[in-house]
C-alpha cells in the first residue's frame, strides 16, 4: 500500500510521508541521558504526539518507558487522590510493551490498587511504588505523558506535579524516574492559569526544576524537500523537489500540520483535477498556490481552534488586529499576557525581539477574518469593491492597474477629508478592505514581513498564478520615493516580474492624485497616489 500525507492523529513511518526526526531525537535524547524533567509545549497538531511516540521506540534499547496519555482519563480519575491513583495504575498495566520490564512486584501492587477503595489510596503510595520500580529496574525508568491538558482545573494533577518535583529533588538518596516528559499545548506555568486566581496556592507552579526544551519542531526547508524526495520516488513526479519545498516552507515557515496539509491538498485532490490532470503538473508553482488556496476556503480543526481562541481571549484579538493593520513593531516582554498568549497558541513566534505572525498560512487566516468582521464589512470601500469586482478580471488575469485607479477614486470620494493620524493607521486597511472581495475564493494576499511597518508595506497577491507586488507607503518627500523606487525595483528582482505598483499616501496639500507609470530600467512601475 503506498504512503500517504497525515494529518489526523500521529504519523506511523511506515503509512506516512514524514520528515526525518533523527536530529531532534537525538537531542532531546542527551536532555534524557542528563535526567532532565521538561516539558514540550507546542501548539494544537505541531507533532507533539508523533514525537513522543518516535522517542518512545528510540529510548527503548536504553531506558523502561512508561508512556501515558491523559487524553484516556476522564474527568472523575481527577476528582480525588484515589480516583487518580488507581487511573493511573490502571493505564500502566494496559502497557503490553511493559511486561516484561515491570518487576512482578510492581505488577501485583497495581493489581491490589485497582482493586483497592478510592479513600484508602494516596499519591505518596503510588510513588513508593514507582521508586521501587526504579530501584529495581535493569535499565532507568522514563516518564512521558502526553496531552497533560487534560488535568487542567484539576488539584490533582498539581499534587502530582509535587510529587514528581519531590522525587527529582531527592533522586541522589531515592530511586526516581531518570527523566519525565510532559507533553500539551499549555506550559505548566500557563496550565496554572486555568486554576482560579482567587485561589493564591494554586498559582504557584510545583514543576520549576523543568529544564527548557529549546528543540526546534518545526520543520526547515531540508526537511520537507527530504519528505517529498521519497514521495517523488514513489510517485515518479519529476518534481523539482527543492524549490517546492521551499514554497510550502515560504507559506508554512514549517508548521507540521500545515506542511503535511498542503501536501496532501495536492497529491489526493488537486492532482488529477481538470486543471491539474497530470501529477507532476501538480506539483509545481502553481499546484501549491492551488492547496492554499483550498487550505484556507476549508473548515478544518485547526483553523476552529485558533478563531475560538479569538473569541476566548479579548485581549489576544486586539494584540492580532494591530499587529496586522497598524504596522508597529511590536516588542517582545516577559509576562505580558496577551503575548504569552499569542505564542503559546502559534499564532506569533519571536523574532529580534519582536513578535510576527507565524506564518503566511495565519495571516491570510487572521486577514480573512478581520476583513470579514460584519462591521468591517459594513463599510463604504468594501461596497464599492463588491459592486467594482467583475470589472476587474479580463479573460482569467487580473487588472491590478485599474484595481488602483478605482481604489483612487473611491478612496478619495469617502475619506479625502480626513486627517493624516487617520490615513496612517487606516490607509492600509482600506486597501485590503477593498482588494479582499475582487480575489476572495480565487486569489490570495500577503504582507511581506521585513517590510511591514509604519512607513511600508508590501503586499503579495497571487491571482490565478500571477503574482502581483504592491508597496504601500507614506508619503516623506522625493528622497524617500526614490529609495521606495529601488526597494521595489529590487523586490520585482526576486519575484521575476517586469511590473510593480506603489500605492502612496500623501498628506501633502499640494499632491495630484491619480496614476502614473514610471520606468526604471527594464521594469515599468505603476504608482497610485491618494
Amino acid at each position: 500500500m503506498r504512503k500517504i500525507f497525515n494529518v489526523n492523529g500521529n504519523c506511523r513511518p511506515g503509512l506516512h510521508y514524514m520528515v526525518n526526526l533523527e536530529k531532534r531525537l537525538a537531542e532531546t535524547k542527551k536532555m534524557v541521558d542528563r535526567g532532565d524533567y521538561f516539558t514540550i509545549n507546542r501548539a494544537r497538531q505541531y507533532g507533539k504526539t508523533t514525537m513522543l511516540k518516535a522517542l518512545e521506540r528510540y529510548l527503548q534499547n536504553d531506558y523502561v518507558v512508561i508512556s501515558l496519555d491523559f487524553q484516556k482519563l476522564s474527568c472523575r480519575d481527577f476528582e480525588t487522590e484515589g480516583f487518580f491513583v488507581k487511573a493511573l495504575s490502571r493505564e500502566i498495566l494496559k502497557k503490553e510493551g511493559l511486561r516484561e520490564s515491570i518487576p512482578i512486584e510492581i505488577t501485583e501492587k497495581l493489581r491490589e490498587v485497582t482493586q483497592e477503595k478510592e479513600e484508602s489510596l494516596h499519591l505518596a503510595g503510588l510513588f513508593e511504588c514507582f521508586s521501587f520500580w526504579c530501584r529495581k529496574s535493569f535499565k532507568p525508568v522514563v516518564l512521558m505523558i502526553d496531552e497533560v491538558d487534560s488535568a487542567a482545573n484539576h488539584q490533582v494533577f498539581l499534587d502530582f506535579l509535587s510529587q514528581l518535583r519531590g522525587a527529582y529533588i531527592d533522586r541522589d538518596e531515592i530511586a526516581a524516574f531518570q527523566s519525565v516528559i510532559l507533553a500539551g499545548v499549555y506550559d505548566i506555568k500557563n496550565l496554572k492559569r486555568k486554576f482560579a486566581e482567587k485561589e493564591e496556592h494554586r498559582l504557584n507552579s510545583p514543576w520549576n526544576i523543568a529544564a527548557d526544551f529549546l528543540i526546534d519542531m518545526n520543520f526547515s526547508a531540508e526537511d520537507i524537500a527530504g519528505m517529498l524526495f521519497e514521495y517523488q520516488q514513489d510517485s515518479e513526479t519529476d518534481m523539482e523537489t527543492e524549490a517546492i519545498a521551499k514554497l510550502i516552507y515560504d507559506y508554512t515557515s514549517g508548521y507540521p500540520f500545515l506542511v503535511s496539509k498542503l501536501c496532501k491538498l495536492i497529491d489526493e485532490q488537486i492532482a488529477g483535477s481538470d486543471k491539474f490532470n497530470e501529477r507532476s503538473l501538480a506539483w509545481t508553482r502553481e499546484g501549491v498556490m492551488e492547496a492554499v488556496r483550498m487550505l484556507l476556503m476549508e473548515q478544518n480543526t485547526l483553523f476552529d481552534s485558533l478563531i475560538n481562541k479569538l473569541e476566548d481571549y479579548p485581549e489576544l484579538k486586539e494584540l492580532l488586529r494591530n499587529l496586522l493593520f497598524q504596522g508597529k513593531d511590536i516588542v517582545y516582554v516577559v509576562g505580558i499576557r496577551s503575548m504569552e498568549i499569542a505564542m503559546m497558541f502559534g499564532f506569533v513566534k519571536r523574532v529580534n525581539g519582536t513578535i510576527v505572525l507565524a506564518n503566511r498560512i495565519f495571516e491570510l487566516l487572521l486577514y480573512n477574518f478581520f476583513l470579514s468582521l460584519p462591521e468591517m464589512q459594513k463599510n463604504c470601500i468594501y461596497d464599492a469593491a463588491l459592486k467594482d469586482r467583475n470589472q476587474f478580471i479580463q479573460d482569467g488575469h487580473l487588472n491590478m492597474k485599474l484595481v488602483l485607479e478605482k481604489f483612487i477614486l473611491h478612496f478619495e470620494e469617502l475619506y479625502g477629508d480626513r486627517n493624516q493620524a487617520f490615513l496612517e493607521e487606516d490607509g492600509r486597511r482600506y486597501f485590503l478592505l477593498y482588494l479582499k472581495p475582487i480575489i476572495n475564493g480565487t486569489g490570495n494576499y500577503y504582507i511581506e514581513s521585513q517590510t511591514r511597518n509604519m512607513e511600508r508595506t508590501d503586499v503579495i497577491v497571487d491571482y490565478c498564478g500571477e503574482q502581483f507586488v504592491i508597496e504601500l507607503k507614506i508619503w516623506r518627500g522625493n528622497a524617500y520615493k526614490e529609495r521606495g523606487e529601488e526597494q521595489l525595483s529590487g523586490y520585482l528582482d526576486y519575484y521575476r516580474l517586469k511590473k510593480g505598483y506603489m500605492l502612496s499616501f500623501n498628506f501633502n496639500k499640494n499632491k495630484q492624485i491619480g496614476l502614473r507609470e514610471i520606468q526604471i530600467g527594464d521594469k515599468i512601475l505603476i504608482e497610485a497616489v491618494v
